[in-house]
């Protein structure tokens, strides 16, 4: 899909459908809006007078032009109290009103500049938010359907403004923002192939081919390596499955090279049963996407590679998966992890942190600043926090604010959790170091908890997406299937902490 930003008269664009705005309770359209609706007749502030259009967030009205507009519809998206306006905002908006007007066969469309002047947002923010929302509510899997699709692709996006001087730093905006979301649709794209499709080996393969375009170092550890490092974690989760583990290791050299990386560690569970510790049938389908923290961090090294921030960052991903079978890791087993210390393996399908454990452990072997490490890790953070927040944890309150501020920039929630150290009671084991699980209550927290075992001083923060992974509904820019979150909150993040250096 094309973006460009042209300067010049909204009612004068050539294109099948244009893009207007109002806040709620404006009674009379300005700007953009203003000129279409004087090219309209004032169509539009009649129906603002009739009610029809009240401007409420999210709301859409279509507006066939008849000849008065080059372009044959006119889409006027709601943006909401002009006070509670947002980036996320626009993307959401630009998000509908394309998938409206794509349902319409609108391969080309042009829009006016939301959020920017009135809205108070910068014109760059806007544009990118503009790009952002636009990319990702127009995100489709359909690699595997054989039937042709109803309706065609929206093919171009004009972002049409009247100040020149505004030009450039729009025409940035668009290129960050398409970097972003192409970012997040990649990462769909991993999480929603199939489990038969995508194995540890072909996630292996795909960050090598990202490494290779993008111009990352690589390395990827195979089994022996494995038992050489002593990742008993690692070792221990993929005994059960005919597919060999791989752990993935990329770095981007954005920095000296003397100086500590921000390190990234995603888990990449391609499919997890629970092994012995069998979960349920219902929706076990859906734990192809139990790889999510591995799909987000190379997405998130593919478009840190190209914004170029002026850092060190280091992505580590462990992957395997967790199958039953007569090798496979039994309740009641001890495994001794790269750190050094055992594990009673209480639960099978608390597999995740095992993995991870020995992930955290092979990246402190480096020189690192800070380390975020983001997984589907426990059904109990969706307990706590539902389908909206991601839940944060953290050894250091500085770090963590600027992981939620990322995420903030990003229009992804984060709710942090806390970490009090009555929780480490109870992953107490009688007969090891540490068991894998404390148990139903507080489960995202003692889950946090046992990886924080195994972090030493670097300041670290987890995430848990079980949550946030996927939805099973459309809204704003978000789509059936894999989510694609904590991407866009990497990336920020990197460049937040870029600003830094």
């Amino acid at each position: 899909m094309k973006f460009k930003v042209q300067i010049g008269d909204i009612t004068k664009i050539e294109t099948d459908a244009v893009i207007v705005n109002l806040f709620e309770g404006v009674k009379k359209p300005g700007g953009g809006t203003g000129a279409v609706d004087t090219a309209l007749g004032g169509a539009i502030a009649d129906l603002i007078e009739q009610g029809e259009i009240k401007g409420k967030l999210n709301e859409l009205t279509i507006i066939h032009s008849l000849g008065k507009l080059p372009a044959r519809i006119v889409a006027v998206a709601g943006l909401g109290k002009q006070s509670e306006f947002t980036a996320d905002g626009v993307r959401k908006v630009m998000a509908q009103t394309c998938r409206s007007l794509r349902r319409l066969n609108c391969k080309h469309i042009a829009t006016i500049v939301h959020g920017a002047g009135a809205g108070g947002l910068e014109p760059r923010v806007a544009a990118q938010a503009i790009t952002e929302g636009t990319l990702m509510g127009l995100y489709t899997f359909r690699k595997y359907n054989t039937k042709a699709q109803e309706y065609e692709d929206v093919a171009e996006l004009v972002i049409v403004e009247h100040d020149k001087e505004r030009q450039q730093e729009m025409e940035e905006g668009c290129r960050i923002g398409r970097i972003m979301a192409e970012a997040a649709n990649f990462a769909r794209d991993l999480i929603n192939e199939p489990a038969n499709n995508m194995t540890p080996s072909i996630l292996a393969s795909v960050a090598g081919d990202v490494a290779k375009q993008y111009g990352l170092d690589i390395s990827i550890l195979d089994k022996e390596q494995m038992k050489a490092e002593g990742m008993g974690g690692l070792l221990g989760v993929s005994q059960g499955s005919d597919q060999p583990p791989k752990l993935i290791m990329m770095n981007y050299k954005g920095g000296k090279e003397s100086e500590p990386a921000l390190c990234l560690v995603g888990k990449g569970i391609t499919f997890d049963s629970g092994g012995i510790s069998l979960k349920p049938s219902e929706k076990m389908d859906s734990m192809k996407g139990d790889m999510s923290g591995a799909a987000a961090v190379i997405s998130a090294m593919m478009a840190i590679a190209q914004l170029k921030p002026a850092l060190n960052v280091m992505a580590v991903v462990p992957s395997t998966e967790n199958l039953p079978s007569g090798k496979a890791l039994k309740p009641g087993d001890i495994i001794k992890t790269l750190s050094g210390k055992t594990v009673e393996v209480v639960n099978t399908d608390a597999e995740g942190r095992l993995i991870l454990a020995d992930a955290l452990g092979y990246a402190q072997k480096r020189s690192l600043s800070h380390m975020v490490d983001i997984a589907t890790l426990t059904g109990a953070c969706m307990v706590a926090l539902g389908t909206v927040c991601s839940g944060v944890f953290t050894n250091n309150q500085e770090f963590v604010d600027k992981v939620i501020e990322a995420g903030k920039q990003a229009g992804e929630c984060m709710w942090q959790l806390p970490m009090y150290d009555d929780y480490k009671e109870l992953n107490k084991s009688d007969i090891a170091d540490i068991k894998n699980t404390g148990g139903r209550y507080g489960g995202a927290i003692t889950a946090a908890q046992f990886l924080a075992e195994f972090v030493d001083e670097v300041p670290w923060v987890h995430i848990d997406i079980a949550g946030t992974f996927e939805t099973d509904k459309e809204k704003g820019y978000q789509v059936k299937g894999a989510t694609g979150v904590a991407v866009r909150t990497l990336i920020s993040l990197a460049l937040l902490l870029s600003e830094k250096n």
